[in-house]
């Protein structure tokens, strides 16, 4: 391993002015923050880089996340951007949506105006029908929850997921994810879902939008992060002490910095200064 716990600049390093800073596998791991984490997000801001942290996790409110940080020693008040965020830019007020996830999806469909209705509610008789679906990663999805969802997708709703990630990673190793649930309901509604999170444009509008046209996108998922740093046009910072590892190198698209941890990375974009 390299003295500094990086494995080398890819191309010259340049300090970006903002940074989209993934949560599961780079801050932390399932309840577990990485050594070094919190440390290089101060140092990050200490130089004036806008520091943000954009997840494809749908189940925390923007609250929860918050605490999640600031219990991690991470202030990150205002500074989280997650994937129902994206789900809810493609929604309207008034739109009968049924949440087919946790708290945060609630949230943000709620903040856009739109109804939120529960699974009970979709499954009453004579209810009224269902305009979209938005599925976001819940532990209690089961069959029931998959035929009312699927259901509503095969009456004319449209399917909408914050993500598709297949796993994410725990200090038990990968789980099911969001994608694993969306499969379910996607083959047997029969329809190709809208993907809001990462790396979509949904969620790529709610950054620029937020962070301006020039950045990095630090991830340890080369499918998600490393496409969503193309899809904006930004540079893309791999740590591997996530879902990649050392043994996958190389990747594409091919990062422009690569380090064992976020700490590591870190000390490479500050020798840009």
């Amino acid at each position: 391993m390299p003295k500094n716990g990086g494995w080398g600049c890819l191309t010259r390093p340049v300090l970006p002015p903002a940074v989209a800073v993934d949560l599961d596998g780079v801050v932390w791991r399932a309840a577990t923050p990485i050594p070094g984490a919190a440390d290089a997000i101060v140092r990050l801001r200490a130089v004036g880089v806008d520091v943000v942290f954009v997840t494809n996790n749908a189940y925390p409110t923007l609250a929860g996340h918050e605490a999640k940080l600031a219990a991690a020693g991470i202030d990150a008040a205002g500074a989280v951007i997650s994937s129902p965020m994206g789900a809810a830019a493609l929604l309207r007020p008034g739109e009968r949506v049924l949440v087919a996830g946790g708290a945060g999806v609630l949230e943000a469909v709620g903040a856009a105006g739109a109804e939120a209705v529960t699974y009970d509610e979709a499954d009453a008789p004579g209810a009224a029908p269902v305009e979209t679906v938005v599925v976001g990663f819940h532990q209690d999805f089961d069959y029931a929850k998959m035929r009312i969802a699927s259901t509503a997708v095969r009456r004319g709703a449209r399917l909408v997921a914050t993500n598709d990630d297949a796993t994410y990673p725990t200090e038990r190793g990968e789980v099911p994810g969001n994608g694993s649930i969306l499969a379910g309901i996607a083959t047997a509604g029969g329809v190709a879902p809208i993907i809001a999170g990462k790396p979509h444009e949904p969620i790529a509008t709610v950054v620029r939008d937020r962070c301006g046209p020039t950045g990095m996108v630090i991830g340890d998922r080369v499918e998600t992060d490393g496409l969503f740093a193309v899809a904006l046009g930004w540079d893309f910072g791999l740590v591997l002490s996530g879902v990649t590892t050392a043994a996958d190198l190389p990747v594409v698209p091919t990062p422009a910095l690569v380090a064992d941890d976020l700490a590591g990375l870190v000390d490479q974009l500050l020798v840009a200064r």
